[in-house]
């Protein structure tokens, strides 16, 4: 399809522009991780039917209370896919609020705790 196409190229420019190493990620086929792009975030290409995008994951204990907490700083819930919820944040760009799927010691380790 040509938005698998489409993703393909975005890969290959942001991982090469970034100097990071692009890995499938084999649970979701459509999103391929752009390892370390962000430290201390997860940055993914996404093949959608529209036009790929950076995809930024928002990892996260509780996804109800970190949405909550972003839905009050202005990000509106367009949808939810699995566990995940799907935000439109000020400015347009999308995100995910899903949980946890890094290694679990290097979350603990690198999370923010709000009050």
């Amino acid at each position: 399809m040509a938005f698998e196409a489409e993703a393909a190229r975005a890969t290959a420019f942001w991982s090469t522009a970034l100097g990071v190493t692009a890995e499938p990620f084999p649970p979701e086929p459509q999103f391929t991780t752009l390892h370390e792009a962000l430290p201390g975030l997860v940055t993914a290409v996404q093949a959608v039917d529209d036009a790929p995008r950076i995809h930024l994951d928002i990892e996260t204990d509780d996804v109800e209370a970190e949405t909550t907490r972003l839905l009050a700083l202005g990000a509106e819930q367009i949808s939810q896919w699995q566990e995940c919820r799907v935000l439109r944040v000020p400015g347009g760009h999308l995100v995910c609020v899903l949980p946890v799927e890094s290694d679990p010691e290097a979350f603990r380790a690198q999370a923010n705790v709000w009050p």
